[in-house]
């Protein structure tokens, strides 16, 4: 597995990495390679080293907390969403269920330069969450809902950034602190969290410090604990789409919870919720936050049909096979220094095929 990732390196996919391997409950593989950058002086990846994590945090942030709140009895898959943020009354987003938002077949588009209503020299600070959700939820409520039938999945980052707001509004907590006190408190997840501006403090840069992004040319500097995604930036680094920064230690202690649930293991996941979170939606890859083995997958070949996982774009991936009870979890910074390079997408299944003929599985 070393040598396909030195592989990687030589072949320019990515700088650095870290790769977590956990099969049967005991860790097969844990290395770091190359640097956090391609920069003179970079230091070299440490298993230490926080990467941005991009995407993986719809299901490691978002999913899960929406999952708990359904737990909790606080939320219903089946709720509209104008049941839950009142500002949607009376619009095509109002009418659409919860369920479908998680399942990427809200009919909400893909993506949108939001940022964009926003300058980037404008401090931080200068508005609070709320201020920054309210004006985004007004965006968002200005894009049409394409209606589909028979339901076609399109993944859509404007559907979490909604999300995102529920658990907020659901629980009158901001989606770190609730994220920290509900999943990555109790599973020792850690490091792993939002950074931001109005966020405390959740990634201890002394140890393996943050592996750097892009140089962003809306920002006009080179992104290091930060987060790549421009509408994140511009939501103050909170988002339900994306914000997530951590270790493949820490993203492996949720992981670990949401396997462990799958097999009916008592714990924070209650089983029956996320045996339903994670089976593929009729004529889609796409579950409740997280994605399926399709073909072709960045999975590969062998991960089995039950198999559930999540890409980022930043070069972070998860990928869980309960039939196999293994998870593989790799992160890098690939668009380091451009996002222009798209070697990652012959690489994942490449690795991911290693994995399972190196264990036998």
């Amino acid at each position: 597995m070393k040598c396909l990732l030195l592989e990687g390196i030589q072949g320019k996919v990515f700088p650095g990495a870290v790769l977590l391997v956990r099969h049967r409950g005991y860790i097969r593989a844990h290395h770091a390679v190359g640097f956090t950058s391609g920069l003179p002086d970079a230091p070299p990846v440490q298993l230490q080293t926080n990467y941005d994590l991009a995407s993986l945090t719809k299901p490691l942030a978002t999913a899960s907390a929406i999952l708990l709140l359904v737990q909790d009895g606080l939320l219903d898959l089946g709720m509209s969403i104008d049941d839950l943020l009142q500002e949607t009354k009376n619009s095509s987003l109002g009418r659409v269920l919860l369920k479908d938002i998680l399942c990427h077949q809200s009919g909400l588009p893909a993506w949108r330069p939001f940022y964009q209503s926003f300058s980037p020299a404008l401090p931080p600070n200068a508005l609070s969450g709320q201020e920054r959700a309210k004006a985004f939820l007004e965006l968002i409520l200005r894009e049409g809902i394409e209606a589909l039938s028979p339901p076609k999945s399109i993944y859509s980052d404007l559907g979490y950034m909604v999300l995102g707001f529920i658990v907020e509004r659901i629980t009158n907590q901001s989606l770190p602190d609730f994220c920290r006190c509900r999943i990555f408190g109790p599973l020792h997840a850690s490091p792993l969290g939002f950074q931001g501006p109005n966020v405390s403090a959740t990634l201890d840069s002394s140890i393996g410090g943050c592996a750097p992004t892009e140089h962003d040319p809306w920002r006009g500097r080179l992104l290091q604990g930060e987060v790549h995604d421009e509408n994140a930036y511009a939501l103050g680094g909170i988002a339900g789409h994306a914000g997530l920064f951590g270790t493949a230690e820490a993203v492996g202690q949720v992981t670990k919870a949401w396997l462990e649930g799958y097999k009916g293991t008592p714990g924070l996941l209650a089983p029956y919720l996320v045996k339903q979170f994670v089976a593929a939606q009729p004529g889609s890859s796409w579950a409740l936050g997280w994605d399926t083995p399709s073909q072709p997958s960045s999975s590969g070949q062998w991960f089995s049909p039950e198999s559930f996982g999540h890409l980022g774009f930043t070069g972070t991936s998860i990928w869980i096979d309960p039939t196999r009870d293994l998870e593989v979890i790799f992160l890098s910074n690939r668009v380091h220094p451009t996002r222009d390079n798209q070697a990652i997408k012959a690489f994942r299944p490449k690795l991911h095929d290693a994995i399972i003929q190196e264990l036998g599985a």
